[in-house]
């Protein structure tokens, strides 16, 4: 059986050996009955997902409860206006998206994305497009899927 303490141990670990957490020293983990708990401070949306993703991949974590906050640094931050030409760019060069058919608010790093999709992957794909740019603290998709 996997306790808890085991679940942490494993999980702290793999932080440190995964190159899209800058601070793994930064995100606390608490493990109860196959449910994982990540709190703390990292730098970038990127490296939130990350810690995700890491937690949601060990044997033994059913669920997560992300708590963590992303807080970017003054010599990180980019402007609204840049991070929004950079989400439409990245929606245009993907051809899974039909950027056409999305539009892009940022609030003080913070994406929504709107629009109607076709299809699932459409609206998922889009999802990656913007919350990996550098500068994004978080992302709303609010991206409805139609029957075409």
């Amino acid at each position: 059986m996997i306790t808890n303490a085991t679940i942490e141990d494993e999980l702290r670990a793999l932080f440190v050996l995964d190159q899209r957490i800058s601070d793994p020293a930064a995100i606390a983990v608490s493990a109860e009955d196959g449910v994982v708990t990540l709190r703390g401070t990292v730098g970038s949306f990127g490296s939130r997902r990350a810690a995700v993703r890491d937690a949601r991949s060990l044997d033994g974590v059913d669920d997560v409860i992300d708590e963590l906050k992303v807080r970017v640094m003054d010599e990180d931050r980019r402007e609204d206006a840049d991070i929004r030409g950079a989400a439409l760019q990245n929606l245009m060069w993907d051809a899974e998206v039909p950027a056409e058919l999305v539009d892009v608010n940022v609030d003080e790093g913070w994406v929504t994305l709107r629009g109607d999709v076709f299809f699932q992957f459409q609206s998922d794909s889009a999802y990656d497009d913007v919350a990996r740019l550098y500068g994004v603290t978080g992302v709303t998709n609010s991206i409805i899927v139609t029957t075409p």
